[in-house]
C-alpha cells in the first residue's frame, strides 16, 4: 500500500525545487514509493543513533582529554616535590660525608650524628662509613632494619651491584644512586653513595639507605595521594610503594570507546630513570549510570529499527503476493493467448461462452462474432451441417468420443481445414458443472505429411523390393518375421526359418525368450540395447548349400518401431566374386611358384657345383677303398672310417636336393605356427650356394628367443632367399674389394603401432637403387636385369603384406655416397592363445611409413 505522494515532501522549499521534487516523486512507481516511505523512518533512527554515539564519543573523548592534562599537571607536581626532598636531604648527607673527610671523627661522633640524621630524616634507615678499601668504619641501622649492623673493620658486603656503585663513585667522584631493591616481606630500599674526598683524594663513600616505601609516605602529597592512585614502580613496572588500580579495574569497557585508564609516568629526579613515580586516574564517571542510558538509547534504536524492517518485510510480502496474482492472472491469460490449440467453451444449451485467439486464429472469426453463438455455428460448412449438428447433440447429451472427433471447419475466407475435436465437462470452482470445454487442433499439416509418408513408404518398400541383396528384419528370440524384401521371400519364402539359418551360419548369437520360470538370467546379455543406430554392421561370407551358393551377410542390431530388439540380416550374392578372388589365388600360386623355379634355375651352375663336390668326395672314396681292397692294404676300421665319409657326402647332396625340392614344390598355402630360426636357417643354406659362387660373405644376427609368427614357411622362405640373391648380385655388380663383399642379416622383434613385430633386415654394401628405379620397385615386369622378369620384389611384397606386414627399402648413405642397399620387411608375431580374440572378419592391415 503506498503513502500519500506529498507525506514527505518539506513545505518551506521553494516553489521550483519543490515542483522537481513533486514531479520526481510521481514518476516512481508504487513500489517504489512504498520503499520510500518504509525506509525514511529506518533512516530518520539510524541517524538519531549515529548522532548519539558522536555525542557520547565526544564528550567521552573531551572528558579523557582533561583528565590527562590534570593527572600530568598533579604528577610533575608531586615529583617536583619529592624531588627538593632529596636534594634537601642529600645536601645535608653531602656536608656531613665532607665533615667525615676533612676531619676524622670518632665512631662515637658519627653514631651521634647519624642517630640525629635519621631522626630528621624518615626516609633514611641508616647511615655507613666506608673507607678506601672498602672496609666498614661505622655503622648506624635504625630499630625497624631487620639486618644487623655491620662490625666495624669488616668488610663491606660484596653485592655486585654495591661493588658497581662504590666503583662509580671513587670514578666520579659524584653522588651515585643505585636502583631500588625489592626484598620479599620487606620494604624495598635505595643506596645514595657519597664520596668522600679530601684535597683531591678518594677516602671511601657515606652510604645512606633509603626505604622506599618511607619515601612514598613522607614525600608524596596527601590530597595528590587521595586524588589519584600514586605508586613508585622500578624501571621494569615492579610496584616498589602505593597504590595501583587491578586489572579488572583498568579493562573495564562498558561502553563501545572506552579507552584505557589515564596514566602518566615520570621518573624521579636527582634518582633518575631507575624510579619512577606513577600516576593512575580514578574512573568516576564510567558508572552505571552513564552506560545505562547509553545502552538504552541503542536498544531502543535498535526495536524501532527492528519494528521499521519487520514492518516493510510485511509490506513487501503483501505487495509480492498481489504482483504474484496480477502476474498469474497475465500468465494464465498469456499462455492461453499463446495456446496453439483453439480454446472453446459451451454452456449447458450449447450456446458459445469463451473462445481463446488461436480458435480465432483457426477460424478466422473475432472473438465478439463467435461468443454468444448458437448451432449451426458460423465455421459450419454448410455441406456437413446435419452431420455436425448430431455430433453437437451427443456432446451435449454426454456422448463423448475418448479419440476426438475429426471434422472439417470452414474459415471466415472459405479456405477449408481439417480438425480435431477435444470435448471435456468444465466444472467449476463449486463441483458444478457449468458447460463444455472444447479444444480443437489444426491437422491439416499432420495430414498432408501422413500422407506425404505414405507415399514415401511405398517408395522405400519399391527400392528395397528392387534391391539384388536379401533383407530381413525379425525380432530377438522369436519365430516372427518383421520385414523380407523380395529377394528373401525368393529364396526363403515368407517364414523366418531363412533368416534364423543365415543368423546361425553367420556365427551371430541369437538369444531366446528367456523363460520366466526359469532362472532371472538376461537372455539378451551382451548384446547391445542403447545407440543402435551407431553400430557398425558385422559382416561374413557363408556358403549355402541349399541355395548353392555364397553369400555375404552382413547383421546389426536396431529397436523396432514398437521398441522391440530386433536383428537384420542383409545377404548378398557374392559367389561370382568368390570364383574370381580363388582363380586369383591359384594364378598368384602358380606365379609363386614360378618365381622360385625362376630361383632355382638362375641358380642352377650353382646348386650343379654344390652337388659336384660331395658326388667328387663319393667317387674318391669309393676309387680308393677299391684299390686298397684289391691290394689288400686296408682293415677293417679304415674301411668303416671311409664308408662312414662316403655316406655323409651322400646325405649332403640328399639333403641340397630335398631343400631345392621343398622350395621349388608347388604347395597350397599352408599357416603354422612357425619358429623363425628354422625358416632363416633352411633360406640362408639355399642363398649361401648363391653366395659362395659370387664370393659374397654373409653376417646374420638373431636375437634371442624371438617369437613363433603364424605364416607359410616355404612362402617367407622364398622372400629371404629372393631379398639375399638380389643382395649378392648387387654386391657382385658393384665390383666391391674382396673385405667389403659382405651382406648383413638381422632378425629382430619391433613394437609398431602398439603391435608386437618381427623385423627382418637384409644389407648389402652394393652400389643402392637409383631414384628412377626405387618408384617402380614392386612394379610387376618391371626389371634392370637384362635376363629380369620383374616378378621377384612384386611378389615378395604381396607374400609379406597377405600375412598382414609391410615391406621397405632404402639406400644407405655416408655423406653424399651411397654405400648400400636396406630391405626391411615386417611379420606380426604371434598372440599366445590365452591373449588372442576370436576374429571372424577382416583383420587390421600395419600401418608403416615407406
Amino acid at each position: 500500500m503506498s503513502l500519500p505522494q506529498n507525506l514527505f515532501l518539506p513545505k518551506t522549499l521553494p516553489a521550483s525545487p519543490r515542483r522537481r521534487l513533486k514531479s520526481w516523486w510521481s514518476r516512481q512507481t508504487p513500489q517504489r514509493q512504498d520503499r520510500f516511505a518504509m525506509l525514511a523512518p529506518l533512516a530518520a533512527v539510524v541517524f538519531f543513533l549515529v548522532a548519539i554515539l558522536f555525542a557520547f564519543a565526544y564528550l567521552r573523548l573531551e572528558e579523557i582529554s582533561r583528565e590527562h592534562e590534570a593527572i600530568s599537571r598533579d604528577v610533575e607536581y608531586t615529583q617536583q616535590r619529592l624531588r627538593l626532598r632529596l636534594l634537601e636531604q642529600q645536601e645535608q648527607l653531602g656536608r656531613f660525608a665532607r665533615e667525615v673527610a676533612s676531619r676524622e671523627i670518632s665512631h662515637r661522633e658519627f653514631m651521634k650524628r647519624a642517630e640525629a640524621l635519621v631522626n630528621l630524616y624518615p626516609e633514611v634507615q641508616g647511615l655507613t662509613w666506608i673507607d678506601e678499601r672498602r672496609r666498614i668504619r661505622a655503622d648506624f641501622h635504625t630499630a625497624n632494619l631487620p639486618t644487623p649492623p655491620q662490625k666495624t673493620g669488616e668488610t663491606a658486603e660484596a653485592d655486585p651491584q654495591a661493588v658497581d656503585n662504590f666503583a662509580l663513585a671513587y670514578q666520579l667522584l659524584v653522588p651515585i644512586y643505585s636502583a631500588p631493591q625489592a626484598r620479599p616481606g620487606l620494604d624495598s630500599t635505595m643506596e645514595l653513595h657519597l664520596p668522600l674526598i679530601e684535597k683531591a683524594k678518594f677516602k671511601g663513600t657515606l652510604l645512606a639507605l633509603y626505604s622506599v616505601d618511607a619515601m612514598f609516605r613522607y614525600g608524596i602529597p596527601n590530597e595528590i595521594n587521595a586524588k589519584y592512585a600514586i605508586s613508585l614502580q622500578d624501571d621494569q613496572g615492579k610496584l616498589l610503594a602505593g597504590t595501583t588500580m587491578s586489572e579488572s579495574q583498568i579493562n573495564r569497557k562498558l561502553l563501545p570507546w572506552a579507552s584505557p585508564v589515564n596514566t602518566y609516568d615520570m621518573p624521579v629526579s636527582p634518582i633518575g630513570n631507575g624510579l619512577i613515580i606513577r600516576g593512575q586516574a580514578y574512573r568516576t564517571s564510567l558508572g552505571l549510570i552513564g552506560s545505562g542510558l547509553f545502552w538504552l538509547v541503542m536498544v531502543l534504536s535498535a526495536i524501532t529499527a527492528w519494528l521499521l524492517l519487520a514492518n516493510w518485510s510485511h509490506t513487501r510480502r503483501r505487495i509480492r503476493a498481489q504482483d504474484a496474482l496480477v502476474q498469474e492472472t497475465a500468465f494464465r491469460r498469456a499462455m492461453e493467448n499463446s495456446m496453439l490449440t483453439g480454446m472453446r467453451a459451451l454452456d449447458m444449451q450449447g450456446r458459445i461462452t469463451y473462445v481463446n485467439a488461436a480458435f480465432c486464429q483457426m477460424t478466422g472469426w473475432s472473438e465478439a462474432d463467435l461468443v454468444g453463438q448458437t448451432a449451426p455455428f458460423s465455421y459450419w460448412p454448410e455441406e456437413d451441417y446435419e452431420m455436425l449438428k448430431q455430433r453437437l447433440s451427443d456432446e451435449l447429451s454426454g456422448n463423448i468420443l475418448p479419440g476426438g472427433i475429426h471434422f472439417r471447419v470452414k474459415r471466415k475466407d472459405g479456405v477449408i481445414i481439417e480438425a480435431r475435436l477435444y470435448v471435456s465437462p468444465l466444472i467449476d470452482a463449486f463441483g458444478q458443472q457449468t458447460g463444455w470445454m472444447t479444444s480443437m487442433t489444426d491437422i491439416t499439416e499432420p495430414t498432408r505429411v501422413r500422407q506425404q509418408l505414405a507415399a514415401s513408404y511405398e517408395r522405400f518398400t519399391t527400392v528395397l523390393e528392387a534391391l539384388d541383396a536379401s533383407i530381413s528384419v525379425a525380432p530377438m528370440g522369436s519365430s516372427e518375421l518383421l520385414f523380407a524384401n523380395q529377394l528373401y521371400r525368393q529364396w526363403f519364402g515368407t517364414q523366418a526359418e531363412g533368416h534364423v539359418q543365415l543368423v546361425a551360419e553367420a556365427g551371430v548369437p541369437t538369444p531366446m525368450a528367456s523363460d520366466e520360470t526359469q532362472d532371472a538370467v538376461d537372455a539378451f546379455a551382451g548384446l547391445p540395447t542403447g545407440h543402435l543406430a551407431d553400430k557398425e554392421a558385422e559382416s561374413t561370407e557363408i556358403y549355402l548349400g541349399s541355395l548353392g551358393l555364397w553369400l555375404e551377410v552382413r547383421t546389426r542390431y536396431l529397436s523396432w518401431v514398437d521398441g522391440r530388439l530386433a536383428q537384420m540380416v542383409i545377404a548378398t550374392d557374392i559367389t561370382a566374386r568368390r570364383n574370381a578372388e580363388e582363380q586369383a589365388q591359384e594364378q598368384a600360386e602358380r606365379a609363386q611358384t614360378g618365381s622360385r623355379l625362376i630361383t632355382m634355375g638362375e641358380m642352377a651352375s650353382s646348386v650343379a657345383h654344390e652337388l659336384n663336390q660331395p658326388l667328387t668326395a663319393i667317387n674318391n672314396y669309393c676309387h680308393g677303398m677299391m684299390s686298397r681292397i684289391r691290394s689288400k692294404q686296408i682293415n677293417e676300421d679304415e674301411l668303416l672310417g671311409a664308408l662312414e665319409k662316403t655316406a655323409k657326402q651322400a646325405h649332403r647332396a640328399g639333403q641340397i636336393i630335398h631343400h631345392i625340392r621343398s622350395f621349388v614344390k608347388r604347395s597350397e598355402p599352408n599357416r603354422t605356427l612357425s619358429n623363425v630360426d628354422t625358416m632363416v636357417a633352411e633360406a640362408v643354406e639355399l642363398a649361401e650356394i648363391e653366395l659362395r659362387r659370387r664370393n659374397v660373405k654373409l653376417s646374420q644376427t638373431l636375437a634371442p628367443k624371438l617369437p613363433a609368427v603364424l605364416v607359410d614357411p616355404i612362402l617367407i622362405e622364398q622372400v629371404l632367399l629372393n631379398l639375399l640373391k638380389n643382395a649378392a648380385e648387387s654386391v657382385d655388380a658393384a665390383q666391391r674389394p674382396t673385405a667389403q663383399r659382405l651382406i648383413k642379416l638381422t632378425v629382430a622383434t619391433a613394437e609398431i603401432n602398439d603391435k608386437m613385430m618381427v623385423e627382418f633386415k637384409v644389407i648389402d654394401s652394393g652400389a643402392g637403387i637409383l631414384p628412377d628405379t626405387m618408384k617402380h620397385l614392386y612394379e610387376a615386369f618391371y626389371s634392370t636385369k637384362a635376363e629380369g622378369m620383374g616378378i621377384g620384389l612384386s611378389l615378395c611384397r604381396s607374400i609379406v603384406e597377405s600375412h598382414m606386414g609391410r615391406m621397405k627399402a632404402e639406400n644407405l648413405y655416408n655423406g653424399d655416397i651411397v654405400t648400400g642397399c636396406c630391405f626391411i620387411f615386417w611379420i606380426p608375431a604371434a598372440e599366445p592363445p590365452s591373449a588372442a580374440p576370436a576374429k571372424r572378419f577382416a583383420q587390421p592391415t600395419l600401418q608403416i611409413s615407406p
